[in-house]
């Protein structure tokens, strides 16, 4: 027999309630709360099922098979290719190019078979937008459908090698509870498809929709299912996209790539810090070239700082790319170890190439760039940074400095500016081309940069 129940769960976290609030006691949102009609079927039959736990000696695992996709830069953020069997979240905004991606990487792939299921674009739609992509190499099959019984019935017949849900948020199970693109449809449908993803052993791409504020929509349950959680961002105005991996069960996380967007599709670029110093001009003051990681690729990103008198009453504290409490952090630091007068000037803060930076080595280049400007003066020629700013105002080594080295001497760089470090000697890179300067505080920092 079944019984009908009422709850309340949270859009944005997944929060449960037994009645309706305006704000998420979890999560700090509001009007985030939406009423679900749970069915429950009533089950009073013992469990017969067999427990059995196992020792982990006991315990044997199959290497997971890869998969070689056209892009050498997806196959290396995906840690070498995609794995069978596995599910890949894909997020971004709308328009940003998602559906040009896997569509140009997938129809690529010589002798395979591929089922594009949209929810949302009818199939003249998605044949238009892939004419500019060229003659497909396998056998791509394009099916607009919403019901996820019918889906599941589709890849069955098909057989696909590789699966694409265009959104998850249109798709919808009639059998249960909620409206299309509920909480508990895209929770359910995307566990379904997990089961087919594994069952099968075929990857399985899902496209999912973005908030406002640019977090991927659904429950957080949803980036927890999941294998893989890709995130696709960039500019609409400018030619770039940059494909971020937060989340990889198979391979290293956070992991990042950028493509072009040009006529025929997107073209990847694999020297990412090339790319990304191009309109890089070094006799500028509140210039500065920081060293950071994204996951095991070392960067070198352009930081760029204007710092000026304030008009008003209170001071603008800007940032584009960097954590806003971190650069008010690296003021305080500054005005008491440096003695800075900041109290009366507005400071803003770029990092160029609309990649937002998390490495914590950012820090000293961002210091650099605040002096540099704070002083109008241009930086030594060819210097880079790599270390993080502590509340002492002290230089704190950070990870992988021997990637860090020889990304800076390949392109050119002469001097790179990071905190002393106690283990694992460094090698000079290139014959020591590039001169190491370890610097254990920001008035040492001051000092060379005067």
């Amino acid at each position: 027999m079944a019984k009908t129940s009422k709850i309340f769960i949270c859009s944005n976290c997944g929060a449960t309630y037994t009645k309706w609030l305006g704000k998420c006691t979890n999560c700090s949102e509001w009007n985030t709360i939406e009423e679900q009609i749970i069915n429950k079927t009533e089950n009073k039959s013992k469990n017969l099922l067999t427990i059995n736990p196992k020792l982990m000696q006991e315990i044997s695992y199959d290497n997971f098979e890869r998969i070689s996709l056209p892009s050498d830069e997806l196959n290396r953020i995906l840690g070498g290719g995609l794995t069978k069997g596995s599910i890949i979240l894909l997020a971004g905004e709308p328009g940003i190019g998602k559906t040009t991606l896997l569509m140009q990487e997938l129809m690529r792939i010589d002798n395979s078979t591929v089922l594009y299921i949209s929810g949302e674009e009818s199939l003249g739609q998605l044949k238009y937008r892939s004419e500019r992509l060229g003659e497909p190499h396998s056998q791509f099959y394009l099916f607009h459908e919403v019901s996820l019984p019918n889906i599941l019935q589709a890849i069955d017949e098909v057989s696909p090698d590789f699966v694409v849900v265009d959104s998850i948020q249109s798709i919808a199970d009639p059998d249960l509870s909620g409206f299309t693109g509920s909480l508990q449809q895209i929770r359910e449908c995307t566990v379904k498809l997990e089961e087919v993803a594994k069952t099968k052993n075929i990857p399985i791409f899902i496209i999912g929709h973005i908030t406002k504020e640019g977090f991927i929509a659904g429950p957080k349950v949803l980036e927890h299912v999941v294998d893989t959680v890709m995130h696709f961002e960039g500019d609409k105005n400018y030619g770039y996209r940059i494909l971020r991996v937060l989340k990889n069960r198979f391979g290293p996380a956070p992991e990042l790539a950028i493509f072009e967007m040009v006529p025929d599709g997107l073209k990847e670029i694999s020297n990412i810090s090339e790319y990304l110093l191009e309109t890089y001009k070094p006799d500028t003051p509140g210039s500065s070239i920081a060293v950071v990681m994204e996951g095991n690729k070392p960067i070198l990103i352009e930081v760029q700082a204007l710092v000026t008198y304030s008009p008003y009453g209170t001071p603008q504290r800007s940032s584009i790319g960097y954590d806003p409490h971190r650069l008010g952090m690296i003021l305080a630091v500054l005005e008491k170890k440096l003695e800075l007068r900041l109290n009366n000037r507005d400071i803003f803060v770029n990092v160029t190439g609309g990649i937002r930076i998390y490495d914590p080595a950012i820090d000293s280049a961002v210091v650099a760039a605040i002096l540099s400007s704070y002083n109008d003066k241009t930086l030594p020629h060819l210097m880079a940074f790599s270390a993080e700013i502590g509340l002492n105002g002290e230089l704190r080594s950070v990870s992988q400095i021997q990637k860090r080295i020889q990304e800076t001497s390949k392109l050119g760089f002469r001097q790179l500016i990071t905190a002393p470090i106690k283990e694992n000697p460094i090698k000079e890179d290139n014959n020591g081309q590039i001169k190491l300067n370890f610097i254990s505080n920001v008035a040492d920092l001051a000092n060379i940069l005067k």
